[in-house]
């Protein structure tokens, strides 16, 4: 997005956020207010592995206000398996399942966005609105938890895009994947921005209660302004933390997630959010820098560059500081974190808080030894 590129040399270089936001405007790159209401992103790139680009210009036919709405819409997805298998260094399972692709909470800085582009999709709108569902998941789940030699390890799920976004609400996939995982005794580690999950407190409750289930509520900023902005679809921060605090009552280990932590806008609630979050019965919890790969970084300083224009330099500035003046650095051990004075005084402001809490103190791995690799209709032809 070269238009993006420009606008951020140009609010560096003396020109500011009036001028930055000039360039976009006039490029034809941003998508008309009414057009994406109630949308995270304003631009709607094209994907980059894509042979051509798109841009909206006026050809004088008034044709561009004729365009409608961006609507959600939801394709069935069919994939052969359903558990996605990781190596990676810094992060905590090797298995994780996502019910969905793409993700209507449409929040602006969600690091999953470029998925979207090996579906030949954009990054931006699309990524909000033109989603896919996967309604063989239990099935598929069911099927790979019955082969041989399968070694159970807690799955993840929430890790990529949330299950309990709007449209869990009538596609129920996430539901059916925990009704699977109850039957087999299998462990569940679930990281969600919905107030939705308490829907399944039964299931939840009863399998925590043998050690098999633990729920993260992400909560990025207590401030309900800011939160609509940024995370237009997604539960408010007064409903994630009732939602922490049900979950807690039923008996369910819950952690509150700082994530992500937006340097010169959230960074000052860490706190905030910490004690809220311990209030409501949070016995755990974590952080995470934000991140800016590949086309997240430009619809991220667009939808800074129209919502904070007056912070877009020192927000940029602090990210460039933690990744060595870049704007994101995918390594290993450093991407969630970041480096330097500023990434290492938020990771002290955020273990003094927690530790202040007694939040961490700590910490039961969730049971293996329970898993039945045969469903119960098997195990009672096994008795015959």
């Amino acid at each position: 997005m070269e238009s993006i590129a420009q606008a951020d040399i140009a609010a560096f270089k003396g020109g500011g956020a009036g001028m930055a936001n000039a360039i976009v405007e006039e490029s034809g790159l941003r998508i008309n207010h009414e057009r994406r209401r109630g949308r995270g992103a304003g631009v709607n790139p094209s994907g980059r592995y894509e042979p051509t680009t798109r841009h909206v210009f006026d050809d004088g036919w008034s044709t561009i206000e004729e365009l409608p709405p961006f609507k959600t819409e939801v394709q069935v997805e069919k994939p052969r398996t359903i558990i996605t298998r990781n190596d990676s260094p810094d992060i905590s399972f090797d298995r994780s399942i996502n019910p969905y692709r793409g993700c209507e909470h449409g929040c602006v800085y969600c690091f999953a966005r470029p998925t979207h582009s090996y579906m030949g999709l954009s990054a931006g709108l699309d990524f909000e609105s033109r989603l896919f569902a996967k309604p063989d998941a239990a099935k598929l789940l069911d099927r790979e938890l019955s082969k041989d030699g399968y070694q159970p390890r807690t799955i993840a799920i929430g890790t990529n895009t949330d299950p309990y976004q709007p449209i869990e609400k009538n596609w129920r996939i996430m539901r059916e994947v925990l009704e699977v995982m109850e039957a087999r005794n299998h462990p569940v580690g679930i990281v969600t921005k919905s107030a939705l999950v308490v829907r399944d407190i039964d299931i939840l409750s009863r399998m925590a209660e043998k050690g098999l289930a633990k729920v993260a509520l992400s909560v990025t900023t207590l401030d309900r302004i800011l939160a609509r902005t940024m995370e237009p679809r997604a539960a408010t921060p007064t409903r994630r933390l009732e939602a922490i605090r049900q979950l807690s009552d039923a008996g369910i280990p819950v952690s509150v997630m700082v994530a992500p932590i937006v340097p010169g806008l959230t960074d000052q609630e860490i706190e905030r959010i910490l004690d809220s979050g311990a209030a409501a019965g949070a016995t755990s919890a974590g952080y995470v820098l934000l991140r800016l790969p590949l086309e997240v970084s430009p619809i991220f300083k667009d939808w800074l560059l129209r919502h904070y224009p007056d912070s877009y330099r020192h927000v940029l500035s602090l990210i460039r500081s933690m990744r060595d003046g870049k704007d994101y650095d995918a390594e290993w051990g450093k991407r969630m974190r970041g480096k330097g004075p500023y990434a290492w005084q938020i990771g002290r402001r955020f273990e003094i808080a927690a530790k202040r809490l007694g939040l961490n103190a700590e910490r039961t791995p969730l049971r293996t030894d329970l898993f039945n690799p045969a469903p119960k209709d098997q195990q009672q032809l096994m008795l015959l």
